[in-house]
């Protein structure tokens, strides 16, 4: 059978295809953009992907990514960052979703994911023991769980509330306010967000 497109570029198409949320259209058109963009954008791109793994590592204490040259993260070893203050994520890009908004000046932990035993994920998958001895080592005053608003991220917060408590910890422990996203009539709300919306009620 005849090939519909020449090989090199199928192969693009599967390539970027493995890419998370990008399906087999969206796939084609990127290997089509590539296809007739300037020499230099594929040379560029091509020259990040490469690097990325040689010029990237995580935190040994944050396990936040941060460049190959740094020992910690800068949001760690910054002196006016509050070390006795710590924001609890899932992964390494919700930090930056935090910091956008220039209201948080503690420091973060990065579990690397969240419970969910049914992709085989634990708790000893996680980084929960550095982070239990971070709030000793740090003399950690208020740590806040800002893991996601799922099922899966829900359980992690509780884990790590219980955890933290069988661990004769005093620190206090916090989560996230959860609410109904602007625009969003309630009928369309999800079970979880409204139960927050609920328990995180103010008065008028």
């Amino acid at each position: 059978m005849a090939h519909l497109l020449p090989a090199a570029l199928e192969k693009l198409i599967d390539e970027l295809g493995r890419l998370p949320g990008v399906g087999a259209r969206t796939a084609e058109r990127y290997a089509y953009f590539l296809l007739k963009a300037d020499q230099h954008i594929n040379i560029s791109l091509s020259a990040a992907i490469h690097d990325v793994h040689a010029l990237v590592k995580t935190c040994p204490v944050t396990f936040a990514l941060i460049d190959a040259s740094e020992e910690v993260s800068q949001l760690y070893s910054d002196p006016d960052r509050d070390k006795q203050l710590i924001a609890v994520v899932e992964e390494p890009l919700d930090i930056v979703a935090l910091e956008r908004t220039g209201q948080f000046k503690g420091t973060y932990h990065v579990l690397g994911g969240a419970i969910s035993p049914i992709d085989g994920i634990g708790p000893e998958q996680l980084h929960i023991p550095e982070l239990i001895k971070r709030l000793v080592k740090d003399d950690v005053k208020e740590i806040i769980i800002a893991t996601n608003a799922s099922v899966e991220g829900e359980s992690t917060a509780l884990f790590l509330q219980r955890l933290v408590r069988d661990a004769g910890i005093t620190v206090e422990m916090s989560r996230l306010a959860r609410g109904i996203p602007v625009g969003v009539d309630l009928e369309y709300a999800d079970q979880i967000t409204l139960t927050h919306a609920l328990e995180g009620r103010r008065a008028l």
